[in-house]
């Protein structure tokens, strides 16, 4: 299976369980990994036969940009299970990450990874 990757992906949300995180919002960054079959599109140089990744990171940015969750893992799936919603795409890997997170301690980044396939 062949790989399109989109990396670095910020979007401002408004996700997590404390209440100044849903009325402040903070930053998150996606990184996703698209696993299909490019052969028909280099066979033919034809962009319907492939992935718009344009189109994968609009959709994906109105995603975290839209409806507050409370967990990563719940924001990583929607992310996933938008990737699968476009017809080439087999497989997604998504990196959800929450820099800002609210951690008492010094730290550089809290991210999950996930990988879904479709049934």
């Amino acid at each position: 299976m062949d790989r399109i990757t989109l990396s670095g992906l910020r979007v401002r949300g408004f996700h997590g369980v404390l209440p100044h995180e849903r009325e402040g919002g903070q930053w998150f960054t996606v990184d996703l990994t698209l696993g299909l079959d490019t052969r028909p599109a280099a066979a033919t140089d034809d962009l319907a036969k492939t992935v718009d990744y344009g189109m994968v990171a609009q959709e994906i940015t109105a995603v975290v940009a839209g409806e507050p969750v409370d967990l990563l893992e719940t924001l990583a799936q929607r992310i996933a299970d938008r990737c699968l919603a476009f017809t080439p795409v087999r497989e997604a890997e998504v990196t959800l990450h929450k820099p800002q997170a609210p951690i008492t301690v010094p730290f550089d980044d809290v991210t999950i990874t996930i990988k879904r396939s479709r049934a």
